[in-house]
């Protein structure tokens, strides 16, 4: 969410854009009298969904909120929007497949969620495009940004404190910086008339956690080693896709969306 409200600084995607946040302070979108009585008083042409519980290990023992949040937030956003005839964005994961490919997931792939998370997150999905087909689903994947709590600066926070880090290697996606996700998305609101379902998202390029890591070390000029594990030798709650790389030519075929490279976008986000 902060990353679409500073793409509409200092300048607006496109002329008369209007962005109205929302919080949990605002807006308790897992109740459908507020949502309802919410849209009833604003006028909106779109609706986009960033919300999301995103705490993928923990959600392994908070099933119920993870399924509040992913599931019934969406669900509850989507018949809002529709019923006020708007359009409606649900932001989505690549943790919605098993990992076990090795070429890029298209949208059209069998889905395989492996974490609570991931299942959560699908069942928003359907959810959505089940009552509301004419709705957009953008799954992207290893989500950093300059805010919040994130790989990136997660990494830069350890580099600064540790002599070595231990990053794992065979996990394999794409990080995605969130100002462009933000321009995607803003890119789709700017078509008229947009096929509705699922279109994929991310940086281009390929890389494991480690290749992430090692790109923050030389573009922070970090003095910590940055060592490759297996997952075996760092196990978690949850179990993380080991590859999940997105096929994106379904949304730059649609948007005429031109990618930029993760490494480019990183070191943007940097300020290298």
């Amino acid at each position: 969410m902060v990353s679409l409200a500073r793409r509409c600084k200092p300048k607006p995607p496109f002329p008369g854009v209007l962005l109205i946040l929302t919080d949990r302070e605002e807006l308790d979108i897992t109740d459908a009298d507020a949502v309802n009585a919410y849209f009833g008083s604003e006028a909106f042409d779109a609706v986009v969904n960033c919300a999301a519980y995103t705490a993928v290990d923990k959600a392994e023992a908070d099933e119920e909120t993870a399924f509040l949040l992913n599931f019934q937030a969406p669900l509850l956003l989507a018949e809002a929007a529709q019923a006020k005839g708007c359009r409606f964005i649900q932001v989505s994961t690549d943790y919605v497949f098993d990992g076990r490919h090795n070429r890029p997931y298209t949208e059209e792939d069998e889905t395989s969620p492996q974490s609570i998370y991931g299942a959560s997150k699908l069942r928003g999905e359907a959810a959505v495009l089940g009552s509301y087909p004419e709705a957009i689903v953008v799954r992207t994947s290893w989500l950093y940004s300059r805010y919040g709590v994130n790989f990136a600066l997660r990494m830069q926070e350890l580099m600064q404190e540790k002599e070595s880090l231990n990053v794992v290697f065979d996990q394999t996606g794409t990080p995605t910086y969130a100002p462009d996700l933000a321009t995607a998305i803003f890119t789709i609101l700017s078509h008229p008339a947009p096929e509705g379902g699922v279109y994929h998202f991310s940086n281009e390029g390929v890389a494991s956690w480690y290749d992430f890591a090692v790109a923050i070390r030389e573009l922070t000029g970090a003095k910590c080693k940055v060592q490759p594990i297996t997952s075996d030798m760092y196990p978690t709650p949850a179990q993380r896709p080991a590859y999940s790389v997105l096929n994106k030519g379904k949304i730059k075929a649609a948007f005429g969306l031109e990618i930029p490279y993760w490494k480019d976008s990183l070191a943007v986000c940097l300020g290298k």
